[in-house]
């Protein structure tokens, strides 16, 4: 009888333990959702007061990405008779090699841009369907096959066209720029045209 009385005592002091442990963590748990509600309302006021711009009527990484698309598929006199809508500016790359040293200086028609990016997503819902009444909505993603028809992704890295025809992939690190520059393994010198 006695060691009931115990056991059940262990057993009171063991759920009141867990019940102060367990509002504890709801009273830091309620702390940081007041933290992330205002790190939240924060940034939206940022975003309102610079707003992404909805006026840009031209993407030069899209024109990019469609250049690239006829050039890697054999296609090269498309790509380059591409018609483009805005004035495309000049820019500088160097790339480099693991060790740092230069293994090329191009000028860039146009802008740099992204292996990965593309024309549409890579992915898109399907069967979507609901398993607990109209709080939880779960849908499969379904891989769609690339404008050249394969799937899966590119490694990462960089294309971009040169001012006399050619395209360059770069998978290494770059420096790039809209101003002419000189780099001196290792030293950068820049030159801003205010001489």
């Amino acid at each position: 009888m006695k060691k009931k009385r115990i056991v059940s005592i262990l057993m009171v002091v063991l759920v009141m333990f867990s019940v102060c442990c367990l509002f504890t963590g709801c009273v830091d748990n309620t702390s940081e959702s007041e933290n992330t509600k205002t790190a939240m309302k924060s940034s939206g006021e940022i975003v309102d007061n610079q707003p992404a711009p909805i006026d840009l009527s031209y993407s030069l990484e899209r024109y990019n990405v469609i250049k690239r698309a006829y050039w890697v598929n054999g296609q090269r006199e498309k790509a380059m008779s591409l018609p483009c809508e805005v004035e495309k500016p000049l820019g500088y790359i160097v790339l480099f090699s693991e060790n740092g040293s230069v293994v090329g200086r191009f000028v860039v028609d146009g802008k740099v841009s992204s292996l990965n990016s593309y024309l549409f997503p890579a992915e898109y819902p399907q069967h979507i369907h609901n398993e607990d009444g109209n709080r939880n909505c779960y849908y499969d993603l379904v891989e769609i096959a690339g404008i050249d028809g394969c799937y899966g992704e590119n490694v990462p890295g960089i294309f971009f066209f040169t001012t006399d025809g050619k395209y360059i992939e770069w998978t290494g690190d770059f420096l790039f720029s809209d101003i002419p520059f000189e780099v001196d393994d290792p030293v950068l010198s820049i030159d801003g045209g205010s001489k």
